[in-house]
């Protein structure tokens, strides 16, 4: 195949040429219409074409090849010295960059592989895009998968699956398996994804829909939170409503609006819900404050407990010295010794060792020793150990009153 030369540091002038073309380090080539090599473009150094280059290959060496305009490779970029630089464009099947890839207009490939840096001022298409260290992307982003070492930042994205080791922010669109982020995860606007794994801080600055959550941190979410379950290791805070399934937080929770869970929650320090807070089962360690709180399964709670309308599960446990705000009712009541509760209702009620009560309604109650209790109310037996006391009652009725919740 004929080979036409550019010698180093001079400058030509060329339109179509046939088979392949080599330019010394330094070379300048203006475009007569556009330079349209029907071989190989090859690049011995830093080079610039002042136009748009088309070719079957490009191979660079050291330093930078500048394209003013667009590039357009039939088959593979290969500059693995180097970095390229197009003003336009760039389409090609496979890319392969050392260095830097800066493309300001539109990009697509099959597959994107830069060492360095890879900045785009348009959209980007490809199968896959790996760049060791930073990847920023103007326009939309759309690809089956995206590695990063260093850090990411786009404005859309549409992908199949996002490991970066740094950190990420995303505008708005679609990840449709697994999110898996190192550091810092940020969502500007609306995101929906399959799974959701960050070492550090995840945010979401609007309405966001996913699978597993998973973050090391803490998480804050503006808005609506639609999730499958919920693991965090440190504090969290939902600025709207959260709807999802298993929750779990070490740390602190805050719920603006309502919280609606399909599995259990546990909190090992506190949680504040401004709405209802609903789920299968609940455990908190710390303190708990809710408008009301409905459990289908268990509830156990140590700390502080305030409700305005309420706290309700199938069986109930308050830990000893806890001190709670509101009417508890359970199937099973169990306030802990020391504990301090208001109004009680429950199938079976039972207060431990110095635990104090204001009204208790229940089929069967049980004060043990030192316990106490305003007022008792039931419709089976109650038994008072030694010690224990009721001020006014305990009265037997043929049916209790209703039940709150």
């Amino acid at each position: 195949m004929p080979e036409t030369r550019i010698p180093a540091n001079s400058r030509a002038r060329l339109g179509a040429v046939a088979g392949d073309l080599r330019v010394g380090a330094g070379g300048r080539i203006d475009a007569d219409g556009k330079v349209a090599v029907s071989g190989e473009a090859r690049f011995d150094g830093p080079a610039e074409i002042v136009g748009t280059l088309e070719c079957t290959r490009l191979r660079a060496g050291e330093g930078s090849v500048r394209v003013s305009g667009d590039l357009l490779v039939a088959e593979e970029i290969d500059s693995r010295d180097g970095s390229i630089d197009v003003g336009g464009s760039l389409k090609a099947r496979r890319v392969d960059v050392a260095r830097t890839l800066h493309v300001a207009g539109s990009s697509e490939a099959q597959k994107f592989d830069v060492g360095g840096r890879l900045e785009g001022g348009g959209p980007l298409r490809a199968e896959a895009v790996s760049v060791g260290g930073q990847l920023q992307v103007a326009g939309p982003l759309t690809a089956r998968s995206v590695e990063a070492g260093g850090s990411m930042d786009v404005g859309e994205i549409t992908l199949e699956s996002l490991d970066v080791g740094g950190s990420v922010r995303v505008g708005r669109g679609e990840v449709r398996r697994t999110i898996s982020v190192g550091g810092r995860f940020l969502a500007t606007g609306e995101l929906t994804f399959g799974s959701l794994d960050v070492g550090g801080f995840a945010e979401f600055k609007e309405a966001a829909r996913g699978g597993a959550i998973v973050v090391g941190g803490m998480l804050a979410a503006e808005r609506d939170l639609t999730f499958d379950s919920l693991e965090i290791g440190g504090f969290g805070r939902i600025g709207g409503n959260g709807k999802g399934g298993r929750v779990e937080v070490g740390g602190h929770f805050d719920v603006r609006g309502s919280f609606d869970l399909e599995g259990p929650l546990e909190v090992g320090g506190a949680i504040t819900v401004g709405g209802a807070l609903t789920g299968e089962r609940l455990e908190v360690g710390g303190k708990i404050t809710a408008r009301r709180a409905v459990f289908r399964d268990a509830v156990k709670l140590a700390g502080i407990i305030g409700t305005e309308e309420g706290l309700k599960g199938a069986r109930v446990r308050i830990e000893r010295r806890s001190r709670a705000r509101g009417p508890i009712v359970g199937g099973a009541v169990e306030i802990g010794r020391g504990a301090h509760v208001e109004d009680v209702y429950g199938e079976r009620v039972e207060l431990h060792e110095k635990a104090e009560a204001q009204r208790i309604f229940g089929a069967v109650v049980e004060l043990r020793e030192h316990a106490s209790a305003v007022e008792v109310v039931f419709t089976g037996s109650v038994e008072i150990s030694p010690g224990a006391s009721v001020r006014v009652g305990p009265k037997k009725v043929d049916a209790l009153p209703t039940f709150p919740l």
